[in-house]
């Protein structure tokens, strides 16, 4: 019988996150969800695998330039950043983020209230 052992690879994906690059990349993102930069890293340790937070700063850097341009309101919340270039979130739960975020801009509140509190929920969603 073989016994396979799980690597722990916590502190390589640390590493990871704390170069330069990426540091920036993680920076950048805690910030845009209102989050420490240290419990958005561990978020991501959990939620993503090694190839995912090799190409971290890729991946922001390719949104950074072509993702979400369509709407204000999409950019704001990041929608196709954290469900296709990082997947984190479900897109079923993302929609349902952002349809709150369009009935309240719709109800009268202002757009960039709206995004805000649209990305407080999605930092709640991505807490463990």
């Amino acid at each position: 019988m073989a016994i396979y052992q799980e690597k722990d690879l916590r502190e390589l994906k640390y590493h990871i996150l704390t170069s330069a690059r990426h540091d920036r990349a993680v920076r950048d993102l805690a910030g845009m969800l209102g989050m420490g930069v240290q419990p958005f890293r561990r978020i991501l340790i959990e939620r993503l695998d090694m190839q995912y937070l090799e190409n971290l700063a890729g991946r922001y850097e390719q949104w950074e330039a072509r993702g979400d341009r369509e709407d204000p309101l999409d950019r704001a919340l990041g929608r196709e950043l954290f469900t296709s270039y990082l997947p984190m979130v479900e897109p079923s739960g993302m929609e349902q983020i952002r349809a709150e975020a369009r009935a309240s801009v719709e109800a009268g509140t202002p757009p960039s209230e709206a995004a805000a509190r649209a990305r407080g929920r999605l930092a709640e969603v991505l807490r463990p």
